[in-house]
């Protein structure tokens, strides 16, 4: 048990967006943002906005400006700066990343799924299989939405290329076993392909502990702007052939795969996001979830039925559910009007939606480390009148 304790107002002061009547439990879909993360934004934007490689002022700080946004990614994910790619969203990062990667593969390769992903790491690969003839594989999941590392083991062959596996499920979220995943993996030779998206604004990533070759993830979902971050080993960042225009340098490696001008504005916002994360601590912000999530779950009416685990370490603090005789619009229509902000439907988890037969979805309510025991208190009492 941690015996760090954090102090919610105080983290709360620090968010301008939080001083209003609404209630956020809509975290899985994107959290707000501290002020300092916004103050950072427009320094730039007054102060240093140019492009890269010019010979004047503003020009050298936004250069030095990227260079510190490759050090706290590094920092934030255990990588190095040169294994460090920038992008518009995870989604847009995928589907160059897995083009890159598929280069070097024949018509009969296979990708090993999960049906706990979400989609973005399920239709890169499909599109792939139906560009290069591939073969794309499901791993399944158990009945309380674990996944099946036997059902997945059995699925590898020595044509397996790739194993693409969420860290955390952002439907039910389950967390996964990311080290004996890639460790599966690499038994076969193929890459472990993570997805730390609904992981990250949860728990600290160290992509070299848990061995994962290429991982992605999304700043706007850990306190950050709308920004794509990936991480992929150097040995295959220098071997991948890029898309990319002529001029761009090959340098750092993983700039290979950066397209276009960087939104420097962004990366700005991004350094001061993982500061205020740093500024927290993840013990802090992992104990206070932990225990508003276990209140969560201990005081789930009995008329709404949970799809997913009942206890908070095999889990992260975002949870799908449903109220008996009500659609998953309706009560996230009745909570919205009682000012309290959820998702409904599938939120892109589309294989976990089809094996759990929800054809409608569910009702998402995401827990982050801002949120109070009184919001919590306040989202089961209206579920109860319900």
């Amino acid at each position: 048990m941690s015996t760090v304790a954090l102090d919610v107002l105080a983290v709360r002061a620090r968010f301008s967006a939080l001083d209003n009547e609404l209630v956020f439990f809509d975290g899985p879909g994107g959290t707000q943002v501290p002020d300092e993360m916004i103050d950072a934004i427009a320094t730039y934007l007054r102060e240093s906005n140019a492009n890269v490689s010019g010979p004047y002022e503003t020009s050298r700080r936004t250069e030095r400006l990227v260079a510190d946004a490759r050090l706290a990614a590094a920092s934030f994910i255990g990588g190095s700066p040169d294994e460090v790619v920038f992008g518009a969203n995870m989604t847009t990062l995928n589907f160059a990343l897995s083009r890159s990667a598929a280069r070097e593969w024949a018509e009969g390769d296979e990708v090993l799924v999960t049906r706990l992903d979400h989609d973005a790491n399920v239709s890169p690969w499909l599109e792939l299989a139906h560009d290069l003839g591939l073969v794309v594989r499901f791993a399944d999941i158990r009945e309380d939405t674990t996944l099946d590392l036997d059902d997945l083991a059995s699925k590898l062959s020595d044509r397996t290329r790739v194993v693409a596996f969420p860290w955390a499920s952002n439907a039910v979220g389950t967390l996964v076993n990311v080290a004996r995943v890639a460790e599966l993996a690499h038994e076969v030779g193929a890459l472990a392909w993570v997805d730390a998206v609904h992981y990250a604004p949860h728990g600290p990533i160290d992509v070299a502990a848990t061995g994962a070759d290429v991982l992605i993830c999304s700043p706007y979902k850990f306190y950050g702007p709308h920004l794509g971050l990936a991480y992929a080993k150097s040995a295959l960042l220098g071997r991948w052939r890029p898309y990319k225009v002529r001029p761009a340098s090959d340098e750092p490696l993983g700039h290979r795969f950066e397209t276009g001008t960087l939104p420097h504005e962004l990366l700005a916002g991004f350094v001061a996001a993982v500061e205020y994360i740093d500024s927290i601590g993840w013990e802090a912000i992992q104990a206070h979830e932990r225990e508003l999530g276990q209140r969560f779950l201990d005081g789930l009416p009995g008329s709404c039925r949970l799809y997913g685990l009942d206890r908070m370490d095999t889990r992260v603090s975002t949870f799908a559910f449903n109220v008996e005789g009500r659609s998953p619009r309706t009560v996230a229509e009745h909570l919205g009007e009682r000012g309290i902000a959820v998702w409904q439907g599938n939120y892109y988890a589309v294989e976990v939606m089809k094996r759990l037969g929800l054809d409608e979805g569910a009702v998402r309510a995401g827990i982050v480390h801002y949120n109070t025991a009184d919001e919590v208190d306040r989202l089961l009492g209206e579920l109860a009148a319900l």
